[in-house]
This record gives C-alpha cells, sequence and structure tokens, in this order.
C-alpha cells in the first residue's frame, strides 16, 4: 500500500491569507501540528503502508523539507514530495507521477487532500472495498451533508444495497443527494487506465482545436469532474459513508473549527497533547493545546478549543477562547483574545481585546457542514474571525474586531470590520 497527499501549490491559499504568506498551507498548524501531519499519521498507522507521497507545486522548501525529515523518524515510513512542474489539476499529478506511485508493486493506493480534516477511516475503507466490489474497484469516502450545503461539494447517488456508486455530479446547481465526496479515495492501479483516456480524449479534442498553447491543457485533469462522473454506474466505483468528523479547510476560520475537532479527538488518540490542570498552573477550560516551550502566567484562563504554539508568552490575566496563538507571539497581561488567530511573533498590548465572529456551521443541525463564506458579501466584509498576520503589534487598551490585519503592521487604534492593508 502507499498514500499520495495531494498539497496542491503556492497560488491556491488565496481564501488562507495572510497566513498562506508565510508558510505553506499544508504546514500551518491545527491543534498544534502541521494540517498535513494529522493525514501522514493516519497513513502511517495502516499496517501495509510503504511509502507516502506527498504531491504539489510548491518550491521544494526549507520548511517542507525540515519536516518531511522529522515526519519520516517520527512515523518510521518513507516520506517524499514529488513536485508538479505546473497545477495538473487532481487527476493531472498523480497521472503524472504514476511510475513513482506504482513503484515496488504497489497494490493500492490511498489518495488524500491536504485541506480536509477527518478521522480519516482508512483501514475501514481497505475492509470495506474487501467485501463490495472486487479487488479492482475504487472506493470514494462519502459523508452526509444538510440539502442545501450538499450542493458545494461532489455529490453521490448510490445504490442502498450495495453502496455502487451510479451518479456523480460536481457542485450541481439543484439537489442530487446528502452524500457528498470527503477528498479520500483508495485506488488500484487500474485507475491510471482511466485517467489514461481522459488524456487522450484531451489530446484528441485540443489537436482538433490545434491551439498554439494547448499542450499544457490535456494534463490538467480532475478527479472529480473528469474521472468518477465517467466512473460512475460502471461498477467500479463505491462509497464509503464515514460517521466521523470530517470539514474543509479552506478559510483561515475554518482551520479554528477543524482544530476544535483534532483536539476532541485528542482525548481518545493522544491525550498527552492536552493541557491539564496543575496547582499553579493556568485555569484549562475544555480542550487545549498548550507548546512544551509556552511560557503561560497561573490567572491566564485558557479554552475550550485553544491551541498555543512554541514559545508564546501568555501574561497575567489574560483570557483565550476558540483561538490559535501561532509560535512567538507573546500576549500582554489582561488580554482578551476570543474567535482569532494569532500571528507569528505578534505582539498584544495590555488590556488590549481582539476579537472575530465564529464561522462554526450551525450546533443544531447534525449533517451541517461549515461554510466557504466569502470575504465580501453586498460590498461588506462578512464577520468572521480575526487574524493577526506575523509580527503584527496591537498596542494597549484597542478593541480589535472582525479584521484581517496584513503582516509586520503596528496599529494605533481601534478598527471594526476592517481589512489592514
Amino acid at each position: 500500500l502507499k498514500a499520495v497527499i495531494l498539497i496542491g501549490g503556492p497560488q491556491k491559499g488565496t481564501r488562507f491569507r495572510p497566513l498562506s504568506f508565510e508558510v505553506p498551507k499544508p504546514l500551518f498548524p491545527v491543534a498544534g501540528v502541521p494540517m498535513v501531519q494529522h493525514h501522514i499519521e493516519a497513513c502511517a498507522k495502516v499496517p501495509a503502508m510503504k511509502e507516502i507521497l506527498l504531491l504539489g507545486f510548491y518550491q521544494p522548501n526549507e520548511a517542507l523539507s525540515r519536516f518531511l525529515v522529522s515526519a519520516q523518524q517520527e512515523f518510521k515510513v518513507p516520506i517524499r514530495y514529488l513536485q508538479e512542474y505546473a497545477a495538473l489539476g487532481t487527476g493531472g499529478g498523480i497521472y503524472h507521477f504514476r511510475d513513482q506511485i506504482l513503484s515496488g508493486g504497489a497494490e493500492a493506493f490511498f489518495v488524500l487532500n491536504a485541506d480536509v480534516c477527518s478521522e480519516f477511516p482508512l483501514q475501514e475503507m481497505l475492509e470495506f472495498r474487501q467485501q463490495h466490489g472486487d479487488m479492482h474497484s475504487f472506493v470514494i469516502l462519502g459523508t452526509t451533508a444538510n440539502r442545501t450545503q450538499a450542493l458545494n461539494y461532489g455529490c453521490i447517488v448510490a445504490n442502498a444495497g450495495t453502496q455502487e456508486v451510479q451518479h456523480y455530479v460536481e457542485k450541481p446547481s439543484t439537489f442530487v443527494s446528502e452524500i457528498i465526496n470527503c477528498g479520500i479515495y483508495l485506488f488500484t492501479p487500474a485507475i491510471f487506465q482511466h485517467i489514461g483516456e481522459v488524456f487522450q480524449r484531451n489530446q484528441q479534442e485540443l489537436a482538433l482545436e490545434e491551439s498554439s498553447n494547448g499542450w499544457q491543457r490535456a494534463e490538467v485533469i480532475r478527479l472529480e469532474q473528469d474521472v468518477f462522473t465517467a466512473l460512475a454506474g460502471s461498477g467500479k466505483l463505491y462509497v464509503y459513508k464515514t460517521d466521523g468528523f470530517w470539514s474543509q479547510i479552506k478559510s483561515a476560520g475554518s482551520a479554528i473549527y477543524a482544530s476544535r475537532l483534532y483536539l476532541n479527538q485528542y482525548s481518545k488518540s493522544h491525550p498527552e497533547r492536552l493541557a491539564q490542570n496543575k496547582p499553579g498552573g493556568p485555569v484549562i477550560r475544555g480542550n487545549v493545546y498548550i507548546h512544551p516551550t509556552a511560557s503561560i502566567d497561573s490567572t491566564a484562563v485558557l479554552g475550550p478549543n485553544v491551541s498555543i504554539g512554541e514559545g508564546v508568552t501568555v501574561g497575567a490575566g489574560v483570557r483565550v477562547r476558540e483561538s490559535i496563538v501561532l509560535h512567538g507571539a507573546s500576549l500582554h497581561d489582561h488580554t482578551c483574545v476570543l474567535n482569532t488567530i494569532v500571528g507569528w511573533d505578534s505582539t498584544i498590548g495590555r488590556w488590549a481585546r481582539v476579537e472575530g465572529t465564529p464561522s462554526d456551521p450551525n450546533p443544531n443541525d447534525p449533517y451541517a457542514k461549515i461554510d466557504s463564506e466569502t470575504l465580501f458579501r453586498d460590498g461588506r466584509l462578512t464577520p468572521s474571525i480575526t487574524i493577526l498576520g506575523c509580527s503584527v503589534t496591537i498596542p494597549a487598551e484597542v478593541v480589535i474586531l472582525n479584521s484581517i490585519v496584513l503582516p509586520h503592521k503596528e496599529l494605533s487604534r481601534s478598527y471594526k470590520n476592517q481589512i489592514i492593508l
């Protein structure tokens, strides 16, 4: 078995700015560890996993290389990064590197999108494939969404008995199904034959058009629209429905929600990562992750859903809730931080209040997903979580509400509902 994690590249992640300026989005810390580490850990737990490949078009940089080396040591699985020469789409990338994926005689491989958070029921997908269909069938991980939100995802219509996918539509304009694609797949080498057919078809269409710059477009293949739509109803594609947690991580607001889902899971999977109330320590409410190098005053109150990065300083009487504080940040005495991501090496002055509006799914609907909210609605900034880029300085006694502050800014006053460039 192998696993391929699609990490995309620099021109994507625009909704994740200004955080994606400092670090590739897959390395952004969610619940205390880089986003893509949750994927790697889940893959490494599958017994026959021989290799994990990261696929994207980031220039290989120091942060990525360092992360790969430490992840290999921690999870004892070979991990490599394969760089695409251009954005090839979800199917084009794996087709381009098919020889690398199949080398060593891989019988099957997982494909995971890096911008989702999930329980990753990979072992269950393998068992499901043995029970349904044959060894040459493919499995999509699906989950249930509510009727209106399902339109924002790939929708799957499956046979209720066999779970065979009969119909697949990416982001339909009218209601098709409540079962949506989670962006996690189990393939056999036979998938490349189907992707190859799309590639041939693209090439023929381009040859008819005879456009001068057409060579690149034949290789851009989208698994969802180009491959699954054609495979549906052929008896080769099945859906495994999970009841575990799942969410996309498209915007910075969804990173706080994903952090909450992972912190909840830690009570079972990594209890050692959750902070406990200790005499002389800060007050912990709910699930909180604190990096061992952070220095936190005993009168601070943290949680629920707080992640404190390395080297962070938290002063006396500070209140932090539903927030991610990234490494090197400093929260001076009596600051209040709610629904906020505090960027690397940022400073918040005494008695300041930094607050955002949570973009959580409807808590009364078990199938609600997080809305991929737009920055602006009707010409106004949509109230969302507050984001401070790296090295932002906020003076004492000001209020920053529902705002996005780009890196290296020194603010002098309070702001509300603004993007501070």
